[in-house]
């Protein structure tokens, strides 16, 4: 089935190059095209300003995202404590994309046994300085090892061949595990008021971009059901502030954060925040 052109976006970040969003209107779903190879997807995180590689705080943006991630860490952590108790017995976390580690040194803090998955090298070296655990390339090395929760912090939309690493997921996970997937959301106010220069697009680091439909029909398919959706509040005003720096060229600190506050009055209402944190267990 031909699929139709929602948008074409720029990637602002490395190459300058154009991509298509094309609407998968059975799964209500945006995909990046043309997808690059595999082989060429590493070329375009080669960025100072790819930043979940590194703890800069060099610039205005780098600055705010620390102070934000720092927060949002603690918010996650508080979130674990809710459904798995580590003072009850050591779980085990498995935390994908880990980026700088921060969150899995916070989950070690609370009692968790942490591994993580981080491709990148220099982000593993900055993970190493930080803590002491398990790092694997990818979840392919992982054959025999189950986890009581899995993380993936805006990680999903990264991956190449979804489908198959949705089905990978639910064998890593024990029988009553958690999985907790955080995407952007390009049913929100702020994706709908910027368009091509929503910053969460991100072409072509992000294949894909998911609704709620989307999210749930993937899981269900591989019989694993979200059975909670939560927002990610800060994240309307982080992604309204790199917009805004891509629709105009500058910061327009008080345009952005007057747009961030819109989208998550407005998704009072739509429940359609930024960025959505999904809680997904296997069905019985």
């Amino acid at each position: 089935m031909q699929k139709e052109i929602y948008l074409t976006c720029k990637d602002h970040t490395v190459s300058g190059e154009q991509f298509q969003l094309l609407y998968d209107k059975e799964r209500d779903m945006l995909i990046t095209h043309p997808a690059p190879a595999v082989c060429d997807l590493g070329k375009y995180y080669e960025s100072e300003e790819y930043i979940s590689h590194t703890d800069s705080k060099k610039s205005f943006f780098d600055n705010i995202y620390q102070l934000v991630k720092t927060y949002t860490i603690s918010k996650k952590v508080k979130m674990l404590r809710g459904f798995c108790d580590p003072k009850e017995s050591e779980k085990s976390i498995l935390d994908i994309g880990c980026g700088t580690g921060d969150f899995m040194v916070a989950c070690k803090k609370n009692g968790f046994q942490v591994y993580g998955i981080e491709p990148s090298k220099k982000a593993k070296e900055i993970v190493t300085s930080k803590i002491k655990a398990d790092l694997f390339d990818d979840i392919s090395n992982l054959d025999a090892q189950k986890f009581d929760v899995i993380t993936m912090w805006h990680v999903l939309e990264h991956v190449p061949n979804f489908k198959d690493y949705i089905s990978k997921l639910k064998t890593l996970l024990k029988p009553n595990g958690t999985l907790i997937i955080a995407v952007p959301n390009f049913k929100s106010y702020d994706a709908n008021y910027y368009k091509e220069f929503w910053a969460a697009y991100d072409v072509p680091r992000h294949l894909s971009h998911f609704s709620k439909k989307a999210i749930s029909k993937l899981f269900l398919k591989e019989k694993m059901e979200v059975v909670k959706i939560l927002p990610m509040k800060f994240d309307s005003y982080y992604v309204s502030l790199l917009s805004e720096k891509y629709k105009t060229g500058s910061t327009n600190f008080l345009k952005a954060i007057y747009i961030g506050f819109m989208s998550n009055l407005k998704a009072t209402q739509s429940k359609e925040y930024s960025s959505l944190i999904y809680i997904i267990k296997k069905t019985k």
